[in-house]
């Protein structure tokens, strides 16, 4: 059960949201490390959830196998929460992850979270990859979420059993970047969390639907929202805004279609843009969805994004190159916010 009581900038939880990112020069081995000593810093410095993302088909992310990464970063971990963020449900068997998360929760009692999106996380040819037939969609989204907690309730009668899964209590989120998932998050009174952090121009629209359209649910008695954000976070604004040009670099890849790691910072980013290029990218590397600096700067950015959301929560991502760059960047964060 979620607690839904409003937060004080100053305590409001905070959780992360990671894709294993794979740096230029380095491993997907090397990722996984990287990721595992994250999760342990964010625990120390009290972060709620540590969360991976499913993507695929992108040599800069290799957080794929994401129940798999989930299960190796809460075996490294003693209390923070791990979960999904999220599992791309049209990719998957409703079964298959009900099998999948009750393994998980069994292994790590009352840590594991299911966030579900219906966005296949890949372009076409790698979905009709993963799922062998394009007949599954996002349209077909609410009946796999249905058939999904199904296989969560205990019914000893049932043909077909989740076990592991049956009869097991694990949190359910419906992740979105429109208003669909807000839309039917409300309608089933489940917790809902909006990628603000690369959908910012439908952010306080998804949220007036959730709060007007929620009803009560045995999940969730009000409505609880997490809400994503990329922070990029060091001890002087220039010194961020230096860190933040591979998150920049990154997002102009994506644009062209290029694939890529995450490629190092770089001095003078304005020579990898066009005019054109830096006006389409422009709010997305802006606040709200992206806030870039010192402490102050950040502080003062975040407490506005809290003030004008309401959010519940926050799950942060942080595009930083340089792994001690990017902890530091948590670390201070997590300081500013306690």
């Amino acid at each position: 059960m979620i607690n839904p009581s409003a937060k004080k900038f100053n305590s409001i939880p905070l959780s992360i949201l990671d894709l294993a990112l794979i740096n230029e020069g380095s491993t997907v081995g090397q990722s996984f490390k990287n990721s595992v000593d994250l999760a342990q810093h964010a625990e120390k410095w009290g972060y709620n959830r540590f969360w991976l993302a499913e993507h695929h088909n992108m040599p800069g992310v290799a957080s794929s196998a994401t129940s798999v990464i989930i299960g190796h970063v809460a075996g490294a971990t003693e209390t923070i929460r791990v979960g999904s963020g999220g599992v791309m449900l049209p990719n998957h068997a409703p079964l298959v992850i009900a099998e999948q998360f009750g393994t998980l929760e069994a292994m790590y009692p009352n840590r594991i979270d299911l966030g579900l999106g219906r966005a296949p996380g890949s372009d076409q040819a790698t979905a009709y990859a993963l799922r062998r037939t394009l007949n599954s969609s996002g349209n077909e989204f609410p009946q796999q979420l249905a058939e999904l907690r199904q296989f969560f309730e205990y019914d000893p009668s049932a043909r077909v059993r989740a076990i592991p899964g049956e009869g097991q209590d694990i949190p359910i989120w419906l992740l979105g970047s429109s208003d669909f998932s807000a839309r039917l998050a409300a309608d089933l009174g489940l917790p809902f969390s909006f990628a603000s952090h690369f959908a910012p121009q439908y952010l306080m629209h998804a949220l007036q639907l959730y709060h007007q359209l929620f009803r009560p649910s045995k999940a969730l008695q009000e409505p609880y929202v997490m809400l994503g954000v990329n922070i990029i976070a060091a001890e002087t604004d220039d010194e961020a805004q230096h860190l933040a040009t591979s998150y920049q670099q990154q997002f102009l890849n994506i644009r062209k279609g290029v694939s890529s790691k995450l490629m190092p910072p770089v001095d003078d980013i304005d020579t990898f843009f066009s005019d054109v290029e830096r006006a389409a990218i422009g709010e997305l590397l802006e606040w709200p969805s992206t806030i870039v600096g010192s402490p102050e700067t950040v502080k003062r950015k975040l407490a506005a994004f809290i003030e004008a959301t309401k959010a519940n929560e926050l799950i942060i991502s942080s595009g930083i190159y340089n792994h001690e760059k990017r902890l530091r960047s948590y670390e201070l964060v997590a300081d500013m916010m306690g």
